[in-house]
This record gives C-alpha cells, sequence and structure tokens, in this order.
C-alpha cells in the first residue's frame, strides 16, 4: 500500500498558492480528508519549520495559511531585491513587458499565448521591479489577474503617459513577433542604464 506523504503535497499546495495562503477548508477538500486532519498536518508541518536551519516558515494570516520566509533573514532579501531591482531586464521581461503595455489590461494566459511560452517568470520580475500590477480580475470562469503597467513603468521609460509608446504597425499581432515592441524597450533600457 503507498504511503501518502500528506506535509510534502501540503508544502507544494503552499507554495503554489503564493501570497493568496489556503484555508484549512481549502486543504482539506483538495486533499480529500477532513479538516480535524488537516489542521494536524498543518501543525506537523508548521513545527518542521520552526528549526533554526529552516529559511521558510508556515503562518496563518486571516484564517489563510501562508509560507514565507523568517523575519531573521530579512536582510538578506533586502539585498537580494536591491540586487535584482539595479539589474537590467531580460530579454523575455522586455518582451513580456511590451506586450503588457500595448495590450493592458491582459491576463498571463493571453499574454503567453502571444509570446508563445509560458511567462510566470517574467511575470514575477516585472512585478517585483513594480513596473507592472494586477488592476483587476477577468471575467469568465477563473477569474484570471489582469495586468497592467505601473506609474514606475512610465518613469522608469521616461514617459508621462502611456499614449507616448510609439505606435505599432496595423497587425499588432505580427509587430510583437516582429519585435517592434521590444526594439523601443530595449532602447530606452540602453539610455537609462
Amino acid at each position: 500500500m503507498e504511503v501518502i506523504n500528506w506535509k510534502g503535497i501540503l508544502e507544494a499546495l503552499l507554495f503554489a498558492a503564493g501570497d493568496e495562503g489556503l484555508s484549512v477548508k481549502q486543504i482539506a477538500s483538495v486533499l480529500e480528508i477532513t479538516e480535524y486532519q488537516a489542521t494536524d498536518i498543518i501543525e506537523s508541518l508548521k513545527e518542521e519549520y520552526i528549526s533554526d536551519v529552516r529559511g521558510v516558515q508556515v503562518i496563518e494570516i486571516a484564517g489563510v495559511f501562508q509560507m514565507t520566509t523568517k523575519k531573521e533573514h530579512s536582510d538578506y532579501l533586502k539585498k537580494l531585491v536591491e540586487t535584482s531591482s539595479t539589474q537590467g531586464l531580460s530579454q523575455a521581461a522586455l518582451e513580456t513587458l511590451a506586450i503588457i503595455a500595448y495590450k493592458q489590461p491582459i491576463t498571463r494566459a493571453e499574454i503567453d499565448e502571444i509570446r508563445g511560452v509560458k511567462t510566470e517568470r517574467p511575470i514575477h520580475t516585472l512585478v517585483t521591479k513594480v513596473l507592472i500590477k494586477e488592476v483587476g480580475r477577468a471575467e469568465g470562469s477563473g477569474r484570471a489577474y489582469l495586468y497592467g503597467t505601473t506609474k514606475e513603468f512610465l518613469d522608469y521609460f521616461g514617459l508621462n503617459s502611456i499614449k507616448e509608446l510609439p505606435p505599432l504597425s496595423d497587425n499588432s499581432e505580427e509587430s510583437f513577433e516582429n519585435g517592434e515592441a521590444d526594439l523601443f524597450f530595449e532602447k530606452f533600457q540602453q539610455t537609462i542604464e
């Protein structure tokens, strides 16, 4: 008989849920166990993370459980954020940013479709650099996040408004494939570095 690694599964679920976290009810539903059993697994996982050698912890905020970094490591996390915010944008991030700038508000699935590859990491980078943000939710099932640019985006590229973006050719899908928007952002990034 197969032994189920409940703590490993819970750890993966909490990691995937990110900032939204999961309630005991959600965890119990996904694991197909009782809420009492889910609570026991949560407490057991929390105990494992209390160890000094672990860099993350499981906490409860407003009735949901999340994985977070430990406060004692904050100085190192600040250094990481400061270092990554001073680095330029990768080609994938520039492509993703161009699509969002011209097509906003837009979902990640729509961006993935235009680029032809997954854009989770570039989106995370752009959110971290505060160049894009969640601006709402799409209608329909799943209610996916909609992304748009920020004031910091305008500042970063020296624009007064989004209307100052150079026009793309009539077929904007073709423009993205030809890299017209990417060339614009690359040019601006080089001037500010």
